[in-house]
């Protein structure tokens, strides 16, 4: 269902709280609260939530992930304490799945991100893990099969491979992989991964053609030479 079908209101807003973020309510034990706050508002949820940590499986990937949080940063012991942030996102991942002892990565990437998959691939398996990769053209399925006409390809004429997030996904659990790793799909695409995919998965990277995968550098730009995006 489509958001304009959706008429109940909406409560959470989290992304308008105009309380300065150290003395948020989330963050600070007895802080200040704002219009739509879900830490006050949504204490049902929380609780519900809450016992879901309490699973063997979700406590302990929890857990993990908060410790590799904390790793991130050096320098942790001295007070008063200034953020020094040391480790880039594919050492986090790995010491991740090692953490979690995984032994099966996979990588499921964009054809336009060829290069970089092959890079990826090579670190992780330098780092003692075994590697499933599946590019998103895998399976040579013409667009044709999912409703596109010639005119809403990008090359037109002839035959174009559609991506084929659901097939990756399969491949995935068939192959048993532990921990999917997605590297470029496109919006859309990449749901239909998350979708389909039986065991976790994180995101390395995001597609952005315009940016060199910086999505962010649009929005650091919103008020200069990305204005323009607002008009649209």
């Amino acid at each position: 269902m489509g958001s304009q079908d959706k008429k109940k209101k909406v409560k959470a807003q989290c992304a308008k709280c105009s309380v300065e973020l150290r003395e948020r309510a989330c963050i600070k034990p007895g802080g200040t609260t704002s219009t739509g706050c879900p830490t006050v508002s949504a204490k049902n949820l929380l609780k519900k939530a809450g016992g879901e940590y309490r699973s063997a499986e979700n406590r302990e990937f929890a857990r993990q992930a908060s410790i590799q949080e904390g790793e991130c940063y050096a320098g942790r012991e001295r007070q008063p304490y200034v953020i020094h942030p040391v480790k880039p996102r594919i050492l986090e991942i790995c010491e991740f799945a090692q953490k979690m002892g995984y032994r099966r990565l996979g990588v499921f990437f964009c054809a336009g991100l060829a290069r970089e998959a092959a890079a990826v691939s090579a670190l992780f398996e330098g780092k003692g893990f075994q590697v499933v990769s599946v590019m998103c053209k895998a399976g040579c399925v013409p667009k044709e099969e999912i409703g596109l006409s010639d005119d809403e390809k990008m090359f037109r004429g002839g035959h174009e491979s559609m991506c084929n997030p659901i097939f990756q996904a399969m491949v995935a659990n068939e192959e048993e992989v532990d921990f999917n790793v997605l590297l470029g799909l496109c919006v859309g695409h990449d749901s239909l991964f998350f979708k389909y995919a039986k065991a976790p998965s994180t995101v390395l990277a995001v597609k952005d053609r315009v940016t060199g995968h910086n999505p962010l550098a649009a929005l650091y730009l919103l008020d200069s030479y990305y204005a323009w995006l607002k008009e649209q």
